[in-house]
């Protein structure tokens, strides 16, 4: 009190009246005392007018952080009350009560009471029903209090600690005092009445004692509807129990996608995208400004710098919060090495002040709690922004793909861009972890060196320069990674995109007997990236070795200037140092992670930037008028357009036509001619270099490929619009779908495989055509739609749809059917990429002599059914058990309907009998077998004890070289060391490097099996996806593949080691911490085992909803990338639709779904972390306690100091062992998942060494089917039913039926994609059943129904195995009518194919198909709608080639085209997957009432009559 006397004399002197204690506390009193009688008359004058203040309807709205400010008052009442107790019974001297204890005791009696009085006016008057905001005076005082504190602080830094003159407990009064009223600010400004979403949420997820067969099933429909954030108190986020009812819900039952709650409106891609495009559309334009730099369509340039700004101004105040999180999180960090030379002397009995143990115990736990609270909140906003950045740059990667131009396009493959999408985005959002970490570690440098010359004076210095040289050694360990990471991308690109084609391109594949060698090619490529990745671990294993060592060389060269300084080394100072260093450790071990996270976050960065600025289709390509606004619907002037710009001879030229306002216009040519690009000039996809394209109306397109969605098969149909049942049913009938809907399992909800996979093309076309007819569009372009479908059906397409539902639309249709020219109102002949010719049929049938060579050919054809005819009467029966007996038939087909009705109401009640389910996920924990499988696939494990031995050895040397220093340095100068201080520096020094050489093994070895193991498990799963039957990639769409091949291959790469490495080196690390100080104090057992007790209660707790969130997050992928590969296949019809906005809607919709899990996960590991942080912090604390309460000289102070030292990082270890034992548990789900594609069913063996056909077999090619019964699944219906009938060797045979019979199928049956479940074939008397699948395929030949080409070359891909000449190449491309157009091409059979063959048409990539079976030459050879998409001539031509090159082979053929099986020896009806007719044409055809006499009749009517008489 004499002090405070003083000190308010001496401020008297110097005129300092307003910072004296009296005057404050007496303004202080002022205050309260004005608020409390304010409050007091608000609580009358409420009173008076009878103001209900009850809580009545609480239940129905909530009040943001209304709780947290009420329990904020009440505390701040109980802490003014203590410290007014506290200040009047240990403070008051005897002496006379002085003016400035007087004025105290008032400030704090009347801070009491006023706080009280708030605590009930908010309690029991405020009334939230009627309040949208929290007392307006309230807010206003709280304000006027943070002043109050704030200055009170400042004096107490400034001024009274000069002076020496304030109690501790004054100097907690003011701190704790600026904090209350920091969290009181903070709830009067965001606090708000909401009302309540979700009252049975809460109701149900938070009541302790809910029925789980009750009251859970309700929430969980509620959890899924609403954003658990969004309305989550102040506390709750501070604390992270805003996660609660997600983890009560994962905990009682397995989490599907719709149990896990909403994204915030902001987190989402709607609120996500619109900010972030704004801000890169500002840099960008910011950048023309300056350097006008265009692309050559005239679209800004994008930098890889100017999407990194974007980004991060779109995030910046989220940037900027956590940048106030970290340097807070490092303040405090530094605080526990900072005291401890202060702790130990304190133990060593220099005790500066009264309470001093106390008060460093206090300032260890508050700056520790600070730590834990910083560090959870920076690293849950962290993640929160890598979610959102995440989800800007797949929407825009996505909306690129839908607007790239042709020539860009064919740039980059959809492997190419899948793999930006998944994995360069994905990396860049990882980015934000390490985002603050290059500020921070000069920051972090700068603290150390200022604890270190505290204690350890100019031998800091030592320090500064050890750091700079551990810092500097890593930048040519940077430059090795970046570049090393950079070639392993590419190589991956380039695996991806091989793997993508291979995947849709399975089945042709399979059919050629080709797969073992494309899995070679990808092997080949794996080889290629498996050497950077090798580079790549092995030097981030150097740079672990560097950067683990880098403390230990950092301590040797300090400690070792001391020496050489002569600076004592005392234990204390040597603990703190070394508390420093293990700090710093921290900076320096992320530093190269951080520089490694930059360079792969550029490299992603300059891939997706170039990606955004390759060239968009041109905008002007196309003038589209207003709907009505013309009576001219297509005008094409001057027009010139090429697929490459570059090239100096165009695709088509000279273009000059017009298409009225509902007329019919046929476009016709030979292979090659440019009618599909003609129709894509029309749709805007072909660079225009001169003349004007106008279109009126609205466009509906169908591709000569079918492009079909995966889904159902009426969202395929309607295609987002609104359903119109009798429109819809309309359409069903005009495209023939009814009679197929009906033999579907699920009618029209079946869903469809990928590139609807599980339909036939006709259906497939169909479907197409049905989805342009539904869309009511005004301009209908049809690109060769009636090929793919049987004459009968092509006749009523055309028929209903043409002539029907659009007679009053306009229509401009590609054909190779001569029969459908006659009723255009216009039709163009095509040559060479010209307009050859022009008009109605009747004008230009005389005068056009393309034309003519057109119709000419088809007159030929038709000339053979009269030459057929005429033959009948001299017709030779070949085969005499050919025919079919009528009658059965006809019993077996009146009996179909009745079984497929039964099959199909069974069917719809088992929803399993879909043929694309949704993709499998392991249900519950990880296996252990998964973690036991993965550590002992390299070397069967015998790596990981000498891993695990390294470790322990470190951690042996590590603690000893501790304990060495703590033991061997004295306390204190005036004691005397046990040994001379050289050797206290030698052993450490030796001890030091021992460590050193263990982490440099432990890390090699580490990433030596971390490589092996995923070389492994690349080969097992690729090789046994490759030997997978059919059926698994009809229902497995490639995105799922694709996702395994890609992101859990990367996982298994480069995460799962080191994350697998952490957890047994954190285990190690704790069971040393926990050594050391048991060693000390054998106490804190009493406190470590429930502690550690209840955090493993918290993980097991945890865990159940984590790894579920994991596993959605994993299944979640797929769909994204699926829909994106679909929609850049698609992007033309998508775009031709206008549908563009819808696609993107629906990609943002996944990009949310996968958010969900992804968010909710970030925040239940903060939850999980935050409680162990704080469990962690009270067994610190009691160790602490313990410490200081011991007499003096119990224990040794340096060993105590130790203890304490490796006690800080106690919190952080035992969280990371338990965040670290989960990570693991989350990322072994990629383990986990490629395992699943490890043990996929195989086919039936390539080769049966037992059972080898002769190397001439088949000799004679006669087929033979007994019986055989055919489906896709045992949950499927037959599709064949019972087939016997025989196909004699060296005779053509040509199958015929409607659309979806089970033509195709009873040919996959053939090459035995497919297994007969019933039944046999037999060619030359063997049973194929019983040899093995190469020497099956390798002796058979097919043209298929779908022509593909590999990207690569022409070589390539006629002679992928390399078995020919290039004389015998030539010879099968004249052939096949395509060496002249090979012959033009620069580079010959080198010439460049594109993926999927797109820079040639679907014509000549089916002569190129044929080519390939003219080179083989088989024995028995399969024509499946080999001709389907070529002209009459080019068919005859073929026909004429195949009767010449297969003049001794089996030849069995599906066609469309009457004329292309009428030549046959024998002909096969099939209708619903029966034999309905089998003989010679010629015999059929004599017997008028027979199918194939009537389908002949109708092909003849059809082609000689002309549509509009219909």
């Amino acid at each position: 009190m004499a002090s405070l006397q003083e000190t308010t004399l001496v401020m008297g002197k110097n005129d300092w009246f307003f910072v004296e204690p009296t005057v404050i506390h007496g303004f202080s009193a002022v205050c309260h005392l004005l608020l409390l009688i304010s409050i007091s008359f608000l609580w009358f004058w409420g009173r008076i007018n009878g103001r209900s203040s009850g809580k009545r309807g609480m239940e129905q709205v909530r009040f943001l952080h209304y709780k947290a400010a009420t329990f904020t008052c009440v505390i701040s009442c109980l802490f003014y009350m203590s410290v007014f107790i506290f200040d009047h019974f240990w403070y008051f001297d005897g002496g006379g009560l002085s003016y400035v204890h007087l004025a105290t005791q008032v400030d704090l009696g009347v801070r009491a009471i006023a706080w009280l009085a708030i605590s009930a006016y908010l309690h029991f008057c405020f009334n939230p029903l009627l309040e949208t905001r929290l007392p307006a005076f309230l807010r206003i005082w709280w304000g006027l209090y943070f002043l109050i504190s704030f200055f009170a602080v400042l004096l107490d830094l400034f001024c009274y600690r000069k002076l020496g003159i304030l109690g501790t407990h004054m100097w907690v009064l003011d701190f704790v005092s600026l904090f209350s009223a920091l969290l009181l600010n903070y709830t009067g400004f965001f606090a708000k009445r909401v009302e309540e979403e979700s009252n049975i949420l809460h109701e149900s997820l938070l009541n302790g004692d809910i029925s789980p067969n009750q009251q859970l099933n309700e929430s969980e429909n509620d959890i899924g509807n609403v954003s658990l954030l969004t309305n989550a108190s102040f506390l709750s986020i501070l604390t992270f129990s805003w996660v609660a009812p997600l983890l009560s819900v994962g905990h009682k039952k397995t989490l599907d996608l719709k149990d896990v709650p909403q994204l915030n409106d902001g987190d989402r891609v709607d609120g996500v995208f619109p900010i972030f495009k704004s801000k890169l559309e500002s840099c960008t334009k910011s950048s023309l400004d300056s350097n006008g730099s265009l692309n050559s369509n005239g679209t800004a340039q994008i930098s890889s710098f100017q999407l990194a700004k974007a980004l991060i101004l779109a995030a910046w105040g989220y940037v900027l919060v956590t940048a106030v999180y970290a340097l807070l999180y490092t303040l405090c960090t530094y605080v526990g090495p900072y005291l401890i030379d202060f702790f130990v002397q304190y133990l060593n009995g220099n005790q500066t002040f009264e309470y001093e143990g106390y008060i460093l115990v206090v300032a260890f736990i508050v700056a520790k709690f600070f730590e834990c609270l910083s560090q959870r909140h920076w690293f849950f906003q962290l993640q929160r922004v890598g979610v959102r950045v995440r989800a800007f740059l797949i929407s825009i990667i996505y909306q690129k793909g839908l607007t790239l131009s042709s020539c860009a396009r064919q740039g980059r493959t959809t492997g190419e861009i899948i793999n930006i999408m998944s994995v360069d985005a994905e990396r860049i959002s990882l980015f934000s972890w390490y985002m603050h970490d290059l500020w921070m570690v000069p920051i972090q440098v700068a603290l150390a060196l200022f604890i270190l010359y505290s204690s350890l004076g100019l031998a800091s210095l030592a320090t500064l320069a050890a750091t700079f040289v551990v810092m500097l050694a890593n930048v040519p360990l940077g430059k090795m990674q970046e570049n090393y990471q950079q070639k392993m991308m590419e190589s991956k690109d380039t695996r991806m995109k091989a793997t993508s084609e291979i995947l849709r391109n399975m089945r042709i594949l399979k059919l050629q007997g080709w797969e073992m060698k494309f899995l070679s090619k990808i092997s080949e490529l794996r080889k290629k990236e498996t050497n950077w990745l090798r580079k790549y671990v092995y030097t981030s294993a150097l740079t672990t070795f560097v950067f683990w060592g880098a403390p230990t060389f950092v301590a040797v060269v300090t400690f070792g200037a001391c020496v050489l300084m002569g600076i004592p080394l005392e234990s204390g100072k040597v603990l703190s140092a070394l508390a420093t260093f293990r700090v710093l450790q921290e900076p320096i071990y992320v530093l190269p992670d951080t520089i490694s996270m930059v360079v792969q976050t550029k490299v992603s960065l300059d891939r997706i930037s170039s990606f955004l600025c390759l060239e968009d289709l041109q905008q002007d390509a196309v003038e589209k008028l207003p709907r009505g606004s013309s009576n001219v619907a297509i005008e094409v002037s001057g027009g010139t357009f090429s697929w490459d710009p570059s090239s100096e001879s165009p695709t088509v030229k000279d273009l000059n036509f017009k298409v009225l306002q509902g007329m019919r216009v046929a476009v016709c040519g030979i292979v090659g001619s440019g009618k599909s690009t003609l129709l894509a000039c029309i749709l805007g996809e072909v660079p225009k270099m001169v003349g004007t394209v106008k279109l009126c109306g609205t466009m509906a397109y169908v591709a000569q490929s079918p492009w079909i969605q995966s889904g159902k098969i009426q969202d395929n149909i309607l295609f987002g619009q609104e359903m119109d049942l009798e429109k819809y049913e309309n359409v069903l009938e005009a495209c023939s779908l009814k009679k197929d809907l009906e033999i579907l399992p699920f009618g029209d909800q079946t869903i469809i495989g990928e590139r609807g996979i599980n339909l036939s093309g006709g259906q497939k076309q169909r479907i197409q055509i049905a989805r342009a007819l539904y869309q009511d569009a005004d301009i209908y372009l049809f690109d060769d739609p009636f090929s793919a479908v049987d004459a009968h059906t092509g006749s009523h397409l055309f028929k209903e749809c043409l002539l029907g539902i659009l007679a009053s639309k306009t229509v401009l249709y590609v054909t190779h059917q001569v029969e459908f020219l006659p009723s255009a109102d216009l039709i163009l002949v095509m040559k060479d990429g010209k307009i050859t010719e022009m008009g109605k049929y009747v004008d230009i049938i005389t005068s056009g002599s393309d034309f003519m060579e057109l119709v000419g050919a088809h007159k030929e054809a038709l000339s053979a059914i009269d030459r057929m005819e005429l033959a009948n009467e001299n017709s030779i029966n070949i085969i005499e058990d050919g025919s079919v007996d009528t009658k059965s038939s006809k019993k077996t087909e009146n009996e179909e309907p009745k079984d497929a009705q039964n099959s199909k109401s069974e069917e719809r009640d088992m929803q399993k009998g879909q043929l694309v389910q949704e993709e499998e996920r392991e249900k519950g924990r990880v296996g252990f077998w998964v973690y036991w499988k993965y550590i002992t696939t390299a070397y069967n494990g015998a790596l990981v004890p000498l891993i695990l031995f390294a470790q322990i050895l470190f951690q042996v040397l590590q603690i000893g070289s501790n304990y060495w220093m703590a033991w061997a340095a004295p306390v204190s100068k005036d004691m005397d060391p046990p040994v001379s201080v050289f050797t206290l520096l030698y052993v450490y020094v030796a001890l030091a490097m021992g460590s050193s050489v263990c982490i440099l093994i432990r890390a090699f070895l580490l990433m030596m099996a971390g490589y092996k193991t995923a070389t492994i498990l690349f080969n097992k799963m690729h090789f046994s996806i490759f030997r997978a039957p059919m059926s698994f990639f009809d229902s497995t769409p490639c995105g799922r593949i694709l996702n395994r091949a890609s992101t859990d291959q990367s996982d298994v790469d480069t995460n799962i080691p080191s994350q697998t490495g952490s957890l047994a080196f954190s285990i190690i690390q704790l069971i040393g911490i926990i050594a050391v100080m048991s060693q000390v104090a054998w106490q804190v057992f009493i406190i470590f085992v429930p502690v550690i007790g209840i955090s493993i209660w918290y993980q097991q707790y945890y865990i159940d909803t984590a790894r579920e969130l994991a596993r959605l997050m994993g299944v979640c992928k797929a769909p994204i990338i699926q829909h994106f590969a679909e929609s850049l296949s698609g992007s033309t019809t998508i775009r031709s639709f206008n549908q563009e906005s819808r696609f993107i809607c629906i990609n943002s919709n996944r990009m949310d779904e996968f958010s969900r899990p992804k968010f909710h996960s970030a925040g239940a590991r903060e939850w999980l972390c935050f409680r162990l942080d704080m469990l962690s912090s009270i067994m610190f604390a009691f160790s602490l306690i313990f410490l200081i309460c011991l007499p003096k000289g119990v224990i040794d102070p340096g060993i105590a100091g130790l203890a304490v030292t490796y006690g800080l990082n106690l919190n952080m270890l035992q969280a990371w062992v338990v965040w670290t034992l989960c990570d693991l548990e989350n990322k072994i789900i990629s383990v986990e998942r490629i395992l699943q594609y490890t043990s996929v069913p195989s086919e039936p063996p390539l080769i049966v060494e037992t059972n080898r056909p002769d190397h001439n077999w088949p000799s004679n090619g006669e087929v033979n089917l007994r019986d055989l019964q055919v489906r896709y699944a045992l949950n499927m219906p037959f599709v064949l039913r019972g087939l016997t009938c025989t196909f004699p060797g060296g005779l053509k045979t040509g199958i015929v039926g409607r659309t979806g019979s089970g033509k195709s199928t009873l040919i996959q049956t053939l090459f035995r994609i497919i297994d007969p479940t019933v039944g046999q074939i037999h060619i030359d008397g063997l049973d194929i059943s019983t040899i093995g699948l190469h020497d099956l395929r390798s002796k058979l030949s097919i043209i298929p129904q779908d022509p593909t080409m590999f990207e690569g070359t022409v070589r390539t891909n006629l002679d992928p195995l390399e078995e020919y000449t290039d004389e015998q190449i030539w010879e099968a491309l004249d052939c096949c009518q395509l060496g002249d157009e090979v012959r033009k091409k620069e580079n010959k059979l080198d010439s460049i194919v594109a993926e999927n063959g797109e820079n040639w048409s679907v014509g000549q990539r089916q002569l190129v198909c044929l080519g390939r079976v003219i080179l083989k030459r088989s024995k028995v050879l399969v024509l499946d709608e080999a001709t389907a998409s070529v002209d009459t001539a080019t068919d005859s031509l073929i026909q004429k080639t195949l009767r010449q090159q297969f003049l001794h082979s089996t030849v069995i053929t599906i066609a469309h085209r009457i004329t292309s099986v009428l030549d046959s020896d024998m002909v096969l009806l099939l209708d619903n997957g029966l034999i309905v007719e089998h003989d010679t044409p010629a015999r059929l055809l004599e017997n008028k009432s027979s199918l194939f006499a009537k389908l002949v009749a109708e092909y003849s009517m059809r082609s000689t009559s002309s549509y509009d008489s219909l």
